[in-house]
């Protein structure tokens, strides 16, 4: 009898053990405060959003890594609606004329995707010029049956909102439905999707035969997670009863539990999905592009609870507690590029030669953890 006793109260301290060992998601209160954190460290070093952007060569601060910090300075926006961010977006659009990089006649994605913070700032307060160059140039691609454009995986995220986007802000169903005949030929014509392990090769460079050095695959994570991103922002956007909704579903459905067995332990995902040894170590895009999706789709009751929340309970404090420097920067950012060897070293201090997408991914994340945390 004793030694029974003595088994459950070993139990139970194993049990209280293990409860206290487990991780938890802070605060709503702590979640905002990182995200005003990082989102100031931006804004005061680029207190002009007109500002042209110079790395290896000089650029207009509408180009697609920007475009992507916008999209995350919205949903922090939406969330803690400081008159500041919201002049910080109109100053930015108003800089370049709500105008796209290579004017209207772009068929380019990455050009398209100053259009996403264009349209959400119309649908805020309503200005015709806000939406006239992006709706034009879309309407441009339009007119042709061109539809395989988007020939790398970052395009979805980049254009497909914005197709989405215009629909519902038309009624239109024939941005959908080309947003759906680019997407197939990206997804189905050009190859790029795995149908077996349910992850994007980057472009055509990577299809096989190529391989990482273990001889798997090439996935590069944050090109998939520019995939999650695109399926989380387009069903946002997209009208419920559109035909094609269930495909963008099942694709987020498909790929969140093909990468949730490839997290590392400590909450982080490698540069390389398949080759954790190539350049393996904590990488923070990737890390809150998969994150998002998986808050996203708890939240929308798309993913199940049980399964996801230790994944997006380890990614979040992963980030928050090991990326974030005192100031705001971002740590373990890997730079621009299309597979693991780009932008290397990646450590905590290390400068990637853009730091706004970064952001970006970073704070729509913290929108969706946000809304988890109730």
């Amino acid at each position: 009898m004793q030694s029974k006793r003595l088994a459950v109260m070993l139990a139970a301290m194993l049990l209280t053990a293990n409860l206290s060992l487990a991780q938890q998601l802070p605060s709503k209160s702590e979640i905002m405060e990182q995200m005003v954190l990082t989102n100031r460290y931006f804004m005061n070093k680029w207190p002009d959003p007109g500002q042209n952007v110079i790395t290896n060569k000089e650029r207009p601060s509408n180009l697609w890594t920007r475009a992507v910090y916008y999209e995350g300075l919205m949903e922090l926006y939406a969330l803690h609606p400081d008159k500041a961010y919201y002049d910080y977006a109109v100053s930015w659009g108003e800089a370049h004329q709500w105008g796209l990089r290579n004017d209207v006649e772009t068929r380019h994605a990455d050009n398209h995707c100053a259009g996403q913070t264009y349209i959400m700032l119309h649908q805020i307060e309503p200005k015709p010029e806000r939406i006239r160059d992006i709706q034009a140039s879309i309407d441009g691609m339009m007119d042709s049956y061109k539809i395989d454009d988007w020939d790398w995986i970052d395009a979805l995220q980049m254009a497909m909102p914005v197709f989405a986007q215009l629909t519902s802000l038309t009624g239109d169903k024939k941005y959908s439905e080309r947003m759906y005949q680019m997407y197939m030929d990206t997804k189905v014509r050009q190859g790029l999707f795995n149908e077996t392990d349910n992850l994007w090769w980057r472009d055509s460079d990577f299809l096989p035969p190529y391989q990482e050095p273990n001889g798997n695959d090439c996935y590069w994570s944050r090109g998939n997670g520019w995939v999650v991103a695109a399926m989380v922002r387009t069903l946002e956007y997209l009208p419920q009863d559109d035909p094609h909704r269930y495909e963008y579903v099942q694709m987020l459905q498909r790929m969140l539990k093909a990468t949730l067995t490839l997290q590392r332990t400590d909450g982080f995902w490698n540069v390389s999905l398949h080759d954790p040894t190539h350049y393996e170590g904590k990488e923070t895009s990737g890390t809150a592009l998969f994150l998002y999706g998986m808050a996203w789709g708890v939240n929308n009751g798309l993913l199940e609870k049980d399964v996801y929340m230790p994944a997006i309970t380890k990614a979040w404090n992963a980030i928050a507690k090991e990326s974030i420097h005192d100031n705001g920067y971002l740590g373990y950012l890997q730079g621009t590029g299309k597979e693991p060897k780009d932008g290397q070293p990646v450590t905590y201090t290390s400068k990637p030669d853009f730091e706004d997408y970064g952001l970006g991914c970073f704070l729509l994340a913290a929108s969706q953890v946000y809304h988890l945390v109730d």
